[in-house]
């Protein structure tokens, strides 16, 4: 079913006259795995975000460096995890929008030292999603209303992590 030639009959089993590899039914478990994970999510952009998790890691891996993408899989996991609408790149005010509400979505990287996001004031949403992202590549959601961040001033709301246990309307874990 892989289209690859396997030496050894231990690669997989045989059922109703034909080979099944291990490397099939593992591909079929993980992508129940994360259907599973991801239930409303289309399972194109599931793998699609997987691939660029793998793409990352192992760039880390061979150079020691960040691939600057983690503002994209934060999205991808917005998207993923919590149904957000994308706008079309680059559109100003917000990130998507999760039925009515208009949403904007800030990355905690695995480079930043400190575990703060900071938002425009002046964007337009109604929500905000915070998504870190640990070295090993885990991804951890938080999602509040913008009137929770407070009257402030300045051009900048800053939050950090910790303190968004107690804004958050909804969390969310999910280990790729």
């Amino acid at each position: 079913m892989t289209g690859r030639a396997y030496a050894d009959v231990s690669d997989g089993i045989w059922d109703d006259g034909e080979f099944i590899s291990w490397d099939w039914i593992n591909g079929q478990l993980h992508r129940q795995e994360r259907q599973a994970a991801f239930p409303n999510a289309d399972q194109d952009l599931i793998e699609v975000f997987d691939e660029l998790i793998d793409v990352a890691a192992r760039y880390r891996e061979v150079t020691g460096r960040h691939l600057p993408v983690f503002g994209e899989l934060g999205e991808i996991y917005a998207e993923l995890r919590h149904g957000l609408k994308r706008n079309r790149p680059n559109a100003p005010g917000s990130d998507g929008r999760i039925g009515n509400d208009h949403v904007e979505v800030k990355t905690i990287t695995p480079e930043k030292k400190k575990q703060k996001i900071q938002v425009k004031r002046s964007g337009n949403f109604n929500k905000l999603i915070v998504v870190r992202i640990s070295e090993d590549f885990e991804f951890e959601s938080r999602i509040f209303e913008r009137k929770r961040l407070g009257k402030g001033t300045g051009k900048f709301a800053r939050v950090s992590w910790t303190s968004l246990d107690t804004l958050a309307v909804e969390t969310r874990q999910q280990t790729p």
